[in-house]
């Protein structure tokens, strides 16, 4: 049951490799252009998590389109988008706690 052919994968799948310099390597730019640069880089990987979360659902939830959704396929996206952003969040909280726990192992083997 293909609705669109292909892999899958869609130009959201590009990963890191059109992320913005970051604006730490910058080193004494003008910090206006380094909160700018930080800002603009935010909206780009949000609307890349937007762009991979509507291309998810709509291939999980969507059958057959047409003029209206039906009831189904309205509870299978907003299911779909409650565990997919519920997703994002335990991976950021998980990588978080990860680098934490590394900043603390290296510091206690710094003493």
């Amino acid at each position: 049951r293909s609705r669109r052919g292909g892999t899958g994968k869609g130009p959201g799948h590009t990963g890191s490799a059109m992320d913005a310099p970051s604006a730490a390597g910058l080193g004494g730019a003008d910090p206006q252009l380094q909160r700018f640069i930080e800002v603009e880089t935010q909206k780009q990987r949000f609307q890349q998590l937007v762009h991979q979360m509507t291309e998810l659902c709509w291939e999980k939830c969507m059958d057959k389109p047409g003029p209206k959704l039906d009831s189904r396929a309205e509870t299978c996206f907003v299911n779909c988008v409650e565990r997919f952003i519920d997703t994002s969040q335990f991976i950021l909280n998980r990588l978080e706690q990860t680098q934490k726990s590394k900043s603390a192992f290296s510091e206690s083997l710094s003493d």
